[in-house]
């Protein structure tokens, strides 16, 4: 019988597009119908090139991305290749913190296996969407911001919890609505309904990373909001900007506390 974590690596290291994705779906499935082991408390090695990706897109610096107009297809497309590109990340950084960090409980590993599974479900909406107006996932240049966080991290799951869902991808709920009106305004509903399905499915991701962040604050006898804002000073996170979504943050676990300082 395969064992999960072992197989999340695997998952993690595919650089195939296309298996990637699936291998993801499939071993969601195995897992679901009681396929594989788990050892929590294997100290696993990595001798693989971690994350496997496709050559393109090219992975270049934030500020060279290039601004996406919604007056084009083109524009669109960009905007809709970036949000993509978001989600195939995503699906690594999910992977990887199942197979990096041991001695969690088995709920945790199988709360992650979910993330991935549904981050490979937004990125194949997105990628099918692309195709439907003659683009594709690499056909645009993409940035590494969400991976380079997961890796300043990967010696400490709970910076890895604190400053990756908690932070990184709750950004995501911020931006979520005023995005989803731009492609409503101008008329397509098709990407605002699947923004309303990525919306929905990162609360609940953001919330199991609150869930996990608070459950190692309370084994390390740690206060969650000077822990957090020691390990953002620490690892150098990104200053968090209005507009907030705090109805999506409250959703997603936040307490009024936390709100209340941003």
């Amino acid at each position: 019988m395969q064992e999960l974590r072992l197989q999340a690596l695997s998952c993690l290291a595919e650089c195939s597009l296309d298996q990637k994705v699936e291998k993801v779906s499939a071993l969601y499935q195995s897992w679901q119908s009681g396929l594989l082991q788990l050892d929590t408390e294997a100290e696993l090695v990595c001798i693989q090139t971690i994350p496997g990706h496709p050559e393109k897109p090219t992975l270049v610096s934030p500020l060279e991305v290039g601004k996406r107009s919604m007056r084009t297809v083109e524009g669109r497309a960009a905007l809709i290749h970036a949000l993509a590109h978001i989600e195939f990340n995503a699906i690594n950084l999910a992977l990887d913190a199942i197979w990096r960090f041991a001695d969690m409980p088995s709920e945790y590993y199988a709360d992650w296996l979910k993330v991935a599974a549904e981050e490979a479900y937004h990125f194949g909406m997105l990628n099918a969407y692309l195709k439907t107006i003659g683009y594709q996932y690499g056909d645009f240049n993409g940035h590494n911001s969400l991976w380079e966080m997961t890796e300043r991290t990967k010696g400490d799951v709970l910076a890895r919890m604190a400053l990756v869902p908690r932070t990184m991808e709750a950004r995501g709920l911020d931006a979520s609505p005023a995005l989803r009106n731009k492609f409503a305004q101008v008329g397509d509903a098709e990407v605002a309904a699947i923004l309303d399905i990525i919306l929905r499915d990162e609360i609940g991701h953001v919330l199991i990373g609150n869930t996990w962040f608070n459950w190692l604050c309370v084994q390390r006898g740690f206060e969650p909001i000077s822990a957090y804002a020691e390990l953002a000073q620490r690892y150098s996170a990104p200053t968090l900007r209005k507009p907030f979504n705090l109805e999506a943050r409250r959703k997603a676990g936040f307490t009024e506390a936390e709100l209340a300082l941003l």
